[in-house]
């Protein structure tokens, strides 16, 4: 089982564990339903689409390194709360990370919360963000927002958990390199699979 939190639990049979990259996944998560989408939004919305129609799961849980000058190197970070960080339209009258014409709030809210993690708002784009001093998101990916989306619309609970590698600044490519292996470990820790 996958505890939420004391009242909410899913069966791991039923949880589909999401994942941009094998190494986020690691021999962690052997054994488990687990989805390497590869990097970026498109990527992970066909991906998540094809497994959705395939096996609709109970619980799809979004796990994956991400850029942070909010919070600390290695933290967990449960993000309920996700801006497309790319959606500029600005030119035709729309906010900045408005959907144009989409009926989609500029923050998507759409996330579990997990007992005893700190929460973030996900800021998702396709670029790997190394110079974040932007306020409306304090965590920085490249597939979660997608993700949120389609398990909003599809009516999937959604669990997003982000292992903060780097400090989304200029030496934010070094750190993912040397931080990005550890995460399946910590997430293994906090959904309990390392006992199981």
């Amino acid at each position: 089982m996958i505890k939420i939190t004391p009242k909410l639990s899913f069966p791991l049979s039923d949880v589909l564990f999401s994942f941009a990259l094998q190494s986020e996944a690691a021999a962690v998560f052997d054994g488990h339903n687990a989805l390497i989408t590869g990097i970026g939004k498109v990527n992970a919305a066909y991906e998540l689409t094809k497994a959705i129609q395939q096996k609709r799961p109970a619980l799809i849980v979004n796990l994956g390194s991400a850029g942070s000058s909010h919070f600390q190197k290695g933290d967990v970070i449960c993000c309920t709360k996700f801006v497309q960080r790319d959606m500029d339209v600005r030119g035709l009258g729309f906010e900045l990370y408005e959907t144009p014409l989409s009926d989609l709030p500029v923050i998507l809210e759409y996330g579990l919360a997990m007992d005893n993690l700190k929460t973030g708002i996900c800021g998702t784009g396709d670029n790997f963000e190394m110079g974040h001093d932007v306020k409306i998101y304090d965590v920085v990916d490249m597939e979660a927002y997608a993700l949120a989306m389609i398990a909003m619309k599809e009516n999937i609970p959604f669990l997003c958990l982000k292992y903060i590698s780097d400090g989304a600044d200029d030496n934010a490519a070094d750190d993912w390199i040397i931080q990005v292996h550890k995460a399946a470990v910590a997430y293994g820790g906090i959904l309990g699979l390392n006992t199981m």
